[in-house]
């Protein structure tokens, strides 16, 4: 996640809202002939914004109009990006229906709250674009019958950048939200992705899940585990969320990979590994370290180092295997926030990827 600018920040709108938007107008040419520009939707807790429309097109069976996502001062990956949908008529009796055009993904694996063969677009913005054309379909005495297809030109490009490929939502991007606005910088669609994530691999029947805090740890799991992209979870800092998700919904063997100074603020009892959110504290290193034999000169230089990984340096010159001790006591702050459902391992990777300490699975 990028760093968050100062001041007030400014909220956008989801693709769900933005492709509503879009079939809201599209299908009001192609009732009346005319595009309503700027084009107002009601979101699903009243709000009523509008969004101008950056492309119209009108042929006699079927209408396109396109709306350029503004995602406010959140550093969303489809800011900027052209939300289209074309929208025609169906047979009768037929309802609404969605299709995924270019740069829009098409579910490929069960898990998730889609079939597989759907077009990626969320249930909540189906709902969405389901009530619109049904209201304007009311007004003008027709059916609700009409196919959607929503397409996101260069979405595909803009998918690499997303967990979407992981999930195994295969060709573009997804339409998400469930509220139709993005909160800059919200914690929240991050951890409904480990959710995701986890229900796709249950789904797909894996034993063994691996949560990694970043790239680094990530590449240190696959050196050790031979698993399955859908197998490794992005939990960034999230350990706390996804440890109560999987206390609810369980895999039966868990590793949690990353940083020293991350799984130290775990072994300390932080389910929120973000620096903004929570610190390392030198005491329980120190105390860890005491329990392992170091010096007097070892224990006052960890109680003042300015970075956990200053104290672990220290450690292994002295040839005390500290990452291990922390990780053991991770493990029992995890094993606490799943309520002992899992059996779980952590790993812990210096910055160079090798693995400095482990608490293994089967070990008290």
């Amino acid at each position: 996640m990028s760093r968050k600018p100062a001041g007030p920040l400014r909220r956008g709108w989801t693709t769900g809202a933005c492709a509503t938007a879009a079939t809201k107008a599209a299908f009001a040419a192609l009732l009346t002939g005319r595009f309503p520009d700027p084009v107002e939707i009601t979101l699903p807790k009243g709000e009523r914004p509008s969004f101008p429309l950056a492309r119209t097109d009108l042929k006699p069976d079927v209408a396109t109009a396109g709306i350029v996502k503004d995602a406010g001062d959140d550093p969303d990956v489809t800011h900027g990006a052209l939300i289209l949908a074309e929208v025609c008529f169906g047979q009768p009796g037929s309802g609404v229906r969605f299709r995924a055009g270019e740069g829009v993904g098409t579910v490929t694996k069960p898990g998730l709250a889609l079939a597989v063969g759907e077009a990626a677009i969320n249930p909540a913005p189906r709902r969405m674009m389901r009530e619109v054309v049904e209201e304007l379909a009311r007004a003008h005495g027709r059916r609700p019958d009409v196919e959607i297809t929503i397409a996101v030109p260069g979405g595909a490009e803009m998918a690499k950048q997303t967990w979407n490929g992981r999930l195994g939502i295969l060709g573009g991007l997804s339409i998400l939200g469930t509220t139709g606005i993005v909160h800059p910088y919200s914690c929240s669609a991050w951890i409904a992705s480990i959710h995701r994530g986890i229900d796709v691999a249950r789904a797909n029947g894996l034993m063994h899940v691996a949560a990694c805090t970043g790239s680094t740890s990530e590449a240190g799991i696959r050196r050790l585990y031979q698993l399955p992209d859908i197998a490794i979870i992005d939990m960034g800092d999230f350990a706390g969320g996804m440890l109560k998700y999987l206390r609810r919904h369980p895999v039966p063997r868990v590793t949690i990979a990353g940083g020293f100074a991350k799984i130290a603020k775990l072994a300390a009892g932080a389910g929120d590994l973000h620096s903004g959110r929570s610190q390392v504290d030198n005491r329980l290193l120190a105390q860890a370290l005491a329990e392992l034999g170091a010096t007097a000169e070892q224990l006052e230089a960890a109680r003042h180092a300015n970075t956990a990984n200053e104290v672990l340096a220290t450690a292994q010159a002295a040839g005390l295997p500290l990452a291990d001790r922390i990780a053991e006591q991770a493990r029992g702050v995890a094993r606490a926030m799943s309520a002992d459902r899992l059996a779980i391992e952590i790993a812990i990777f210096d910055r160079e990827g090798a693995l400095a300490g482990r608490a293994p699975f089967g070990n008290s």
